[in-house]
C-alpha cells in the first residue's frame, strides 16, 4: 500500500515485574540469552547487580524506564485496564473459604449440574486433585483464587462442551452480581487430556468480567475508525468493542515456516498461539486496507499461569528467553514509523507455597521504527503509571487530548461495591 497509516504492537509479558526478574536472574545460575531485550534497555532498569546478565548494551535507540502501577490492586484485569487509562484505587478480598452455600446450591440449580469442591487452591493444583472425579461426574470444579477475587470452574472440554463452558461461567458470574458477592470475574478453566493422559489446560477458557463502566482507549481508536485487534486474553481483560479478537488453539494454525518453539516439555504452553495471532494481526496491518491505521493489544500469559504461580524459575526463564528470540518477527512487520511497546501487568512473588502477584515496578520499554529514544516526539511520563503507556499510544494516532481527557478527569472507580456487600480490604495473604 501507498500509505502507511501507523500500527502499535503492544505486547505484555505477564507477570515480569522488574523485582520478579531479578529473583530470576539470582535464582538462575546458567546464562540466560535476551539479546532483544537488552538492546531495548531492559538491563539498564534492573539493578546494577544484574548488568552483566544483559547483553548486548542497551542500544540507546528505545525507550526503557520502570513504572509503578497507580492502581491499588496487582491484578491482571487491574493491570491491562490501566494500560488503557482506567485507573482504580480499591483493593479486594479474598475467598479463602471457598464460596457462600447459598451461592453454590444457586449456581448449581442456574447451570444445571452439582459442583464439587469450593476451597482456595492452585489452578492446576485444583485441577490435578479433582480431574478424575469431574470426568466421572461431570461436575465442574469449583475453586478460589489465591491471588485474585475471582470464581473458577474447571472442566473437561470432552465433558463438557465449550460453548456450555462458556455458558457456567457467565451464569457464575451474573448470579454473582445478583446476591452481591465481590468477585471480578468467573473464569471458565477449560483443559484437555493429551495421548499420554496428561491435563493441559488450552486457551478456550471465558472469562466473564464485570464492565468497566467507562471509555478507554479501545473505545477512542475504534470510534475513530482506527483498527484494534486483541491478542490473547485481553478482550476479556478490557472486555469492549474490538474490530478483531484472535484466539488460536491447535497446532494446525501455527505456521511452521516461523519456527515457533513449545517451552513445556508436555506442549502446555499457550505463548505460541498467542505470537502466531500477533504476528497474523502485524500482518494483516500492513495488507488489508486499514487507511486509519491498526492497534493490536496481546499477551503472552505463561510466565503468569504456567511457571509464575508454580515459581518454576527455569521454566519462567527459557519461556522469557523464547519471547525475546520472537520479538524481531515482530519488529520485521513494522515500518517506518511504527511502534512496539513491551511491559508487564503486575509482577510475581515467589513464596514458598506458591507465586502471588505483587505490586512492583514494571518495564515500560518502547520504540519506534526509524527514530531513537525519544519515540520520534512521542512524549513519555505525561499519564500517572501504566496509563501513560495508552496516552504514547494515543499521541501516535493523534487522539492524545482526548485520552487525557478520558483519564485524566476522574479516577474511575471500575469495580462499584456491590448493594449490600461493600468490598473490603484485603486481608491476609494475598497476591498484591
Amino acid at each position: 500500500m501507498k500509505n502507511n497509516p501507523p500500527t502499535a504492537l503492544l505486547l505484555v509479558i505477564d507477570a515480569l515485574g522488574i523485582s520478579t526478574l531479578e529473583h530470576l536472574l539470582r535464582n538462575y545460575n546458567k546464562k540466560i540469552k535476551l539479546p532483544n531485550l537488552s538492546r531495548l534497555g531492559l538491563g539498564k532498569i534492573t539493578a546494577p547487580e544484574f548488568g552483566k546478565r544483559f547483553s548486548p548494551e542497551y542500544a540507546g535507540r528505545s525507550y526503557a524506564a520502570a513504572v509503578r502501577q497507580a492502581s491499588a490492586t496487582a491484578d491482571s484485569l487491574v493491570g491491562h485496564r490501566e494500560m488503557m487509562g482506567v485507573l482504580d484505587d480499591r483493593t479486594y478480598d479474598l475467598f479463602n473459604d471457598g464460596f457462600p452455600a447459598k451461592y453454590i446450591a444457586g449456581l448449581e440449580k442456574r447451570i444445571g449440574r452439582k459442583t464439587f469442591f469450593n476451597k482456595m487452591a492452585a489452578g492446576m493444583e485444583a485441577i490435578e486433585l479433582n480431574a478424575a472425579e469431574h470426568e466421572r461426574t461431570g461436575s465442574p470444579i469449583v475453586y478460589a483464587s489465591k491471588c485474585d477475587p475471582l470464581i473458577q470452574l474447571a472442566m473437561n472440554e470432552a465433558v463438557i462442551p465449550v460453548k456450555e463452558q462458556h455458558r457456567i461461567a457467565d451464569a457464575a458470574f451474573a448470579l454473582a452480581m445478583e446476591m452481591g458477592i465481590p468477585i471480578t470475574r468467573a473464569i471458565a478453566r477449560s483443559y484437555i487430556r493429551d495421548s499420554s493422559g496428561a491435563i493441559v489446560r488450552t486457551s478456550n477458557r471465558h472469562d466473564a468480567v464485570l464492565p468497566i463502566g467507562g471509555r478507554t482507549l479501545v473505545e477512542i481508536l475504534y470510534d475513530k475508525d482506527i483498527w484494534t485487534a486483541a491478542v490473547g486474553k485481553t478482550s476479556d481483560l478490557v472486555n469492549t468493542s474490538y474490530h478483531e479478537k484472535v484466539k488460536l488453539t491447535g497446532l494446525n494454525f501455527i505456521d511452521p515456516s516461523l519456527g515457533l518453539r513449545f517451552v513445556h516439555s508436555g506442549k502446555k504452553d499457550t505463548n505460541p498461539y498467542s505470537i502466531q495471532g500477533t504476528i497474523n494481526a502485524l500482518t494483516g496491518a500492513r495488507h488489508i486496507y486499514r487507511p486509519r491505521g491498526t492497534f493490536i493489544f496481546s499477551n503472552l500469559v505463561d510466565t503468569d499461569s504456567l511457571y509464575g504461580h508454580t515459581r518454576d524459575i527455569p521454566g519462567a526463564v527459557k519461556a522469557l528467553e523464547e519471547i525475546d528470540r520472537v520479538i524481531p518477527l515482530f519488529e520485521s512487520r513494522l515500518v517506518k514509523g511504527d511502534l512496539l511497546i513491551i511491559t508487564a501487568d503486575h509482577g510475581m512473588e515467589h513464596r514458598d507455597d506458591y507465586g502471588y502477584h505483587s505490586n512492583e515496578p514494571l518495564p515500560f520499554l518502547a520504540a519506534r521504527k526509524g527514530y531513537g529514544g525519544d519515540l520520534g516526539g512521542l512524549r513519555t511520563g505525561v499519564c500517572p503509571g501504566l496509563s501513560d503507556i495508552g496516552h504514547v499510544i494515543g499521541q501516535l494516532f493523534g487522539v492524545q487530548k482526548e485520552y487525557r481527557e478520558m483519564a485524566g478527569i476522574r479516577r474511575t472507580i471500575l469495580l462499584p461495591a456491590c448493594p449490600h456487600n461493600p468490598v473490603p480490604r484485603r486481608r491476609g495473604r494475598t497476591g498484591a
